[in-house]
């Protein structure tokens, strides 16, 4: 696509050739870190369709879908910043990203930050939940 815009997840790739071809097949997301990154991207793009269905059958509230996509909306989402990937390679089954989500709401910055914990089955990787200290 030649207007294709450079991917809000902060990949530097167009979204097309990013987190857009996760979100036309789930199972495009080799890493842990593709899966979160394009997870942002749908907060950004306020998804909970996709939200839910990267979530782990395990931790997923499908109920929460209209509140999750309704408070994605109501926020004005700035970057995306990675810190830190421990496995969740292509030949992992479990990873976790460090990541930093920053977004402007009531009238200031806020910061999201979390080590989020990632499991991968039948060749898919899905959010299980953040890792508590």
């Amino acid at each position: 696509m030649i207007n294709d815009k450079v991917c809000d997840c902060g990949s530097l790739q167009t979204y097309s050739s990013c987190c857009g071809r996760v979100y036309r097949a789930h199972e495009n997301a080799v890493t842990a870190e593709q899966l979160m990154r394009s997870r942002y991207t749908a907060f950004t793009r306020a998804n909970g369709n996709f939200l839910i269905a990267t979530h782990h059958k395990t931790t997923r509230k499908p109920r929460e879908k209209h509140e999750i996509s309704a408070w994605a909306k109501s926020v004005q989402w700035l970057r995306l910043e990675v810190l830190h990937c421990k496995n969740g390679r292509q030949e992992d089954v479990e990873g976790s990203v460090m990541f930093k989500a920053y977004f402007y709401e009531n009238g200031g910055v806020q910061v999201i930050q979390e080590n989020s914990f990632f499991r991968k089955e039948n060749n898919c990787w899905f959010y299980v939940g953040p890792i508590q200290k």
